[in-house]
């Protein structure tokens, strides 16, 4: 079979797309190594021909970072000569971060976003639309709980024993925590430190009482409030949740109404009528927090 034909026009965009993706990496590595921007900003960066580099070819725009040190980072960290920026893992993210040669230009701390509202305004949907813009991650919270089947540890929930949650409870380790259905939940402050001090935007999605502990420990955070387009729209949301009995379904109304009132003790109120309308502003909000 004949390879398939291509036009002048496409050709000619193929190679006009490659020439700007060259002049994006250029310049990046020329600001890399003058020390204009540091390795993690570059590395968050969400620009395609960015997030299409080689960590290799990134590492060796570093100053004074020569070859065998390049490949010793590499090799100490599992990464492999052909990995791209975008297809690093959370492990060897973190890695990277305490690796002293990369940190001799110090990047701003990443914001912390933490986001809340009532239950089927759409929360869930805004979180997953962000798991995979590098500029963010995603916090993990820590419970009691036993793991389900299809869960994994560190990535779905920190389980931790009773004992070892209230030690850490105890040690202060926690930014909020509550009990639920007979476990108890938490979000540990080690990860989300690691994550901000690489210039991760880290986004925590929980219930009201958790923004409210997180703004007594954290005075920075930046909360926002997810609203529905109106208060029918989310008696609508919540009846189509499933076959809830009246008596559930007016308990769920209830705890709505109490939760829409909460609204004025947050930074932003977003309106949930397009996810990627709020998606858009919650990056703008992220990028342009300043933190203390």
């Amino acid at each position: 079979m004949a390879p398939p034909t291509i036009s002048p026009e496409v050709r000619a965009k193929a190679v006009a797309n490659a020439a700007a993706s060259r002049k994006v990496r250029a310049e990046v590595k020329e600001k890399l190594s003058s020390g204009k921007l540091s390795f993690f900003e570059i590395l968050n960066n969400p620009t395609p021909a960015i997030q299409r580099m080689r960590v290799k070819e990134l590492l060796a725009a570093v100053s004074g970072l020569g070859p065998t040190r390049c490949e010793a980072i590499m090799v100490r960290n599992g990464i492999s000569p052909s990995r791209r920026l975008g297809g690093l893992g959370r492990h060897q993210l973190l890695a990277l971060g305490k690796e002293s040669a990369l940190l001799k230009v110090q990047t701003p701390p990443g914001s912390l976003i933490v986001m809340s509202g009532p239950g089927g305004v759409g929360k869930s949907t805004i979180t997953s639309a962000l798991r995979n813009d590098p500029r963010f991650w995603v916090s993990v919270s820590a419970t009691t709980r036993a793991p389900r089947a299809s869960e994994s540890n560190g990535i779905d929930y920190f389980f931790l024993s009773e004992q070892k949650f209230a030690q850490m409870v105890a040690g202060g380790e926690f930014l909020e925590w509550a009990e639920f259905a007979g476990a108890r939940y938490g979000t540990p402050k080690h990860p989300i430190q690691e994550w901000r001090a690489i210039g991760k935007h880290v986004l925590l999605e929980i219930e009201i009482e958790g923004a409210r502990q997180v703004r007594s420990v954290d005075p920075s955070a930046l909360l926002i409030f997810i609203a529905p387009p109106s208060w029918e729209e989310l008696q609508s949301r919540l009846a189509a949740r499933g076959s809830d009995s009246a008596e559930r379904q007016a308990a769920r109304l209830a705890l709505g109404a109490a939760e829409m009132a909460a609204a004025t003790e947050f930074d932003h109120t977003l309106v949930n009528s397009q996810v990627e309308d709020v998606v858009a502003q919650l990056v703008a909000l992220a990028t342009s927090h300043k933190v203390n």
